[in-house]
This record gives C-alpha cells, sequence and structure tokens, in this order.
C-alpha cells in the first residue's frame, strides 16, 4: 500500500495501462490510507467507497477487453464538495445542504467519469467556499498534514490535505479569490487557477459567479497539466465557458523550460505583513529562474494594492444575490415548516440555523453594497478599481510571459489563531486575488520550505488569459530543479502522519 499511495497520478495510470496494477489494487490502497489518517486529517465529507471500487472495477474490464484506457484511467481522485454528485451528498461545507443528495452530475463531474477518474469522495471545505482555512465548514476544520494544528488553506482545505496526505494523488479545487493556490502553497502540492471559463461551472454551487473558477490540484505539475487536460473545455451548459482550444498543458509540462522568457517580478507582492521566509524562499526562486535562463523584468502595478477592498465587495455581493435560493422551501434544510410559521419565518428560520458565521458576513456585507444609494459608491467603484487591475495586467504583459510571486503572506497558520480576525483571514489572500478579479492563469507550486517554521511555502505564476500553458512550462521547469537539488518531500511521508 505505501508503495502504490506514493505514485504520481502519471504513473500510477502507467502501470494499470500496463497492466503491473490493476484499478481496484489503486482504490483499495487509497481507501485503505484514507481509513487509517483521516480521522485526525478529517480531509473528506464523504467516502464513496462502493462507487470508488465500482468505478475501478470497471476500468479493469475494459482494460481486459483491449480498449484504450485514458491517460489517467484508473487513478483516484478527491473532489470538493462545492460539484454536484448525482447519488452522493453535496454539502459545500454548509448546515444548509446538509444531506442534500443531487439527480444531477456537473459537467466536470461527468468529464472525470467519462475519463475513468476514480472519484474517492467529497472534501472538506469553507462554507459556500468563503474562507482562507477550511475553519468555516459546518462540519469542522481539517489539519494540515505537515502540522496537524495548523489550517491546511482554504477555502478547498480538504483536497489540499487529502493530497499532502496521500489519500489520493489528485484533487479538484475551486478559485474564487485564490481558493486553489492558497492551499497549495502551504500544503506543499500544486494547484491550478486556470483562465476565467476555461473550466465549466455548471453543476458547481455559486458563491461568486464572476469570480469563481475550478481546477486541478495534484502533487506535481505534470499530473496537474493531465487533470486539466480532461475538465477543461467548451461547455454549452455554462454561458461563461469559452468557446477555444485547451492550451497544450500536457506538453508544456513535458517540455518545460524558462529559456529566453521574461519573467516579471511586482513590487507590490512584497513588503509588511510577508514572513521573512517566505520572501527568502520566493527570492531564491528568482535566482534559479534566472539562474535557468530566465530574464527578470521588475514591474509596478499600482491597483494591486486596491485588489484586496475591490474583491471583498464584489465577491459579497455576488454571493448575497447568489445564496438567496437558498430559501428553505426549495431544497436543503428546511427550519420551522410546523404550521405556525409564515414562508417568510420559514426563510428566515432556515437561514439562521442553516447558515455559518461568515456566510452570514458576507451576505450581510454584499446586500449593504448592493442597497439603493449605496450600489454606485461600493460595488461600482470597486468594478472600476477591477478595470484598473485589469489594465495594469495586460501593460504588464505587454513587458513579460508571466510573472511570479509568493502566494501567500505566510506559511500555514495555527487553527483558530485569525478565527476571530477577519481582516488578519483576507490577508491570507493578498497575493491571489488581483488574478481572479483579472480572469488570468495561476498556479502554486511549492519552492521549498521556510527556515522559521520548516512549512511549505508556494511560488506563484500568472500568465494571461488563455496562455495556461506557459504556467505548465514554467512550472514544470521549476519544479525539475527544485527536485534535482533538493528533492520533493511530498513523495514522502507527510510530517504530522
Amino acid at each position: 500500500m505505501t508503495d502504490i499511495i506514493k505514485l504520481t497520478a502519471a504513473e500510477t495510470a502507467a502501470k494499470i495501462a500496463s497492466g503491473e496494477l490493476t484499478a481496484v489494487q489503486v482504490t483499495e490502497a487509497h481507501l485503505a490510507r484514507i481509513d487509517a489518517v483521516d480521522e485526525k486529517v478529517h480531509a473528506f465529507l464523504h467516502v464513496d467507497r462502493e462507487g470508488a471500487l465500482a468505478q475501478a472495477r470497471a476500468v479493469d474490464e475494459k482494460r481486459a477487453k483491449g480498449e484504450k484506457l485514458g491517460p489517467l484511467a484508473g487513478v483516484p481522485l478527491a473532489l470538493k464538495d462545492i460539484f454536484t454528485t448525482e447519488g452522493i451528498p453535496t454539502t459545500v461545507g454548509s448546515k444548509i445542504l446538509e444531506g442534500w443528495i443531487p439527480p444531477y452530475d456537473a459537467t466536470l463531474t461527468k468529464r472525470l467519469k467519462a475519463a475513468d477518474v476514480v472519484i474517492l469522495g467529497k472534501t472538506n471545505m469553507d462554507e459556500f467556499a468563503m474562507g482562507s482555512s477550511t475553519e468555516n465548514s459546518a462540519y469542522g476544520p481539517t489539519g494540515n498534514p505537515w502540522d496537524l494544528t495548523r489550517i491546511p488553506g482554504g477555502s478547498g482545505g480538504g483536497s489540499s490535505a487529502a493530497l499532502a496526505a496521500h489519500m489520493a494523488p489528485l484533487a479538484i479545487g475551486t478559485d474564487t479569490g485564490g481558493s486553489i493556490r492558497q492551499p497549495a502553497s502551504v500544503t506543499g502540492t500544486v494547484g491550478v487557477k486556470p483562465t476565467y471559463g476555461a473550466v465549466s461551472r455548471y453543476g458547481m454551487v455559486a458563491f461568486s459567479s464572476s469570480l469563481d473558477q475550478g481546477g486541478p490540484c495534484a502533487r506535481t505539475v505534470l499530473d496537474a497539466a493531465l487533470l486539466h487536460e480532461v475538465i477543461a473545455g467548451h461547455d454549452p451548459l455554462d454561458s461563461t465557458s469559452i468557446d477555444a482550444p485547451v492550451p497544450a498543458v500536457v506538453e508544456a509540462a513535458r517540455n518545460g523550460s524558462v529559456e529566453g522568457m521574461r519573467v516579471g517580478v511586482v513590487k507590490q507582492f512584497r513588503g509588511e505583513g510577508y514572513q521573512a521566509g517566505v520572501i527568502q524562499r520566493f527570492d531564491e526562486s528568482v535566482a534559479l529562474l534566472k539562474e535557468l535562463g530566465a530574464e527578470i523584468v521588475e514591474l509596478d502595478c499600482p491597483s494591486f494594492d486596491l485588489a484586496l477592498s475591490a474583491y471583498y465587495l464584489i465577491a459579497p455581493s455576488e454571493c448575497s444575490s447568489n445564496l438567496a435560493r437558498f430559501d428553505g422551501l426549495r431544497y436543503g434544510l428546511r427550519t420551522g415548516d410546523d404550521g405556525s410559521h409564515s414562508a417568510e419565518e420559514v426563510t428566515s428560520l432556515t437561514r439562521e440555523a442553516g447558515f455559518g458565521p461568515e456566510v452570514k458576513r458576507r451576505i450581510m456585507l454584499g446586500t449593504y453594497a448592493l442597497s439603493s444609494g449605496y450600489y454606485d459608491a461600493y460595488y461600482g467603484s470597486a468594478q472600476k478599481v477591477r478595470t484598473l487591475i485589469t489594465r495594469d495586467f495586460e501593460k504588464a504583459f505587454e513587458q513579460v510571459d508571466v510573472i511570479v510571486s509568493p502566494t501567500t503572506p505566510t506559511t500555514a497558520f495555527p487553527i483558530g489563531e485569525r478565527a476571530d480576525d477577519p481582516m488578519a483571514m483576507y490577508l491570507a489572500d493578498l497575493c491571489t486575488i488581483p488574478t481572479n478579479l483579472a480572469g488570468n492563469a495561476a498556479m502554486s507550486l511549492p519552492c521549498g520550505l521556510a527556515p522559521e517554521d520548516n512549512l511549505p511555502v508556494g511560488l506563484q505564476i500568472i500568465a494571461p488569459a488563455l496562455k495556461d500553458d506557459r504556467l505548465y512550462k514554467v512550472g514544470a521547469a521549476v519544479e525539475a530543479a527544485f527536485v534535482e537539488r533538493w528533492g520533493h518531500p511530498l513523495l514522502e511521508e507527510a510530517p504530522s502522519l
């Protein structure tokens, strides 16, 4: 079992295709790993044991018949509990959807199944993807396998923790303000936010519709690329889906190089609030890129300093609109429907019982920002800042091919440390938010451990829209250089397990 769970997704798929391993063996090994460690980590909200083994048997039957297998056939995956899955629960980490079993699959779920990826179950997350630590889950926090007393990032901490604890070689996350990249950074894994619209949002429970984006999570850049190709592509069921070819991300990951590339470093992505060890590892990464043949270009993007403020007006505004559908009358939790309350009272009682504090906070912020007399002053102004951020990116990408930065200002902080300080919590997404506002593509990958606490540090790579392949080209080159010099810590045992 130990050998199987430490394989990369690419290695696992190759061994299944050759017959060296069966998909059932691989799935059983990962289910056993979940049984062994998830009580401590709490990465999963639901493990679909029977469904996963049935999918694995189907892969083995295909191979026995001589049918061609896809590049990830039989590889297990942990799915963030924000995508609908027919026949098994989708809770979005909230009590308001506790026990809800969707009657249909999200487009992303369908594509995973069509590619014969084995879905092990649904992972823990901040309620409705609102948070930076996975402490806002209605079902309790997830621990970081590097140190179980620390957060695994958010909102997709369950997916990142499942990877870091070797409970799955692949995972799916969603990124509204950094919720794929930030968990990847603090768990030493790889997370990619594709170009907005590159991966279908149909069947993904909405938080902020102009920002939300599903994407791949893995332990290596190549594994993320293989998963990216499976889930990306135009979807007529999603009006925001881009009708354009998927960039050649796997080819880029197999041929990583930065020779002759111009790499931008934005001066706004450092300064007060950044941990010394994070800056040290980032500076080393920039030096490494230069050593590998890249030209380093200093950039000034002044509007980036306003990104956090703009985001926390736009995202709550869209959230207050999207969450209006959870009224206790159509699906999910219903409270107070005993014949003595009006429909309005039932809705109020249901929301009081079903929504957690962070969700209520953001609904209130958004409703206020959209209210009569304040719309132009708050939401309208934030959208103007969003335009300025987009223009700063456009000017930057006239000078460089990609931009690099720390993914997060600090390493994983202790569970509970920022629970009563929303502003401190929001600062965890300081480096990631501008990319969501502009719709660009971005990746986080490990770039070493901070010397102060021996915890992972993430390097963020940002590319222009529809140039996702550049992420993988640069990421693969950096990863190869790091592995050659220092090895890959996550291919070994997570320290706390």
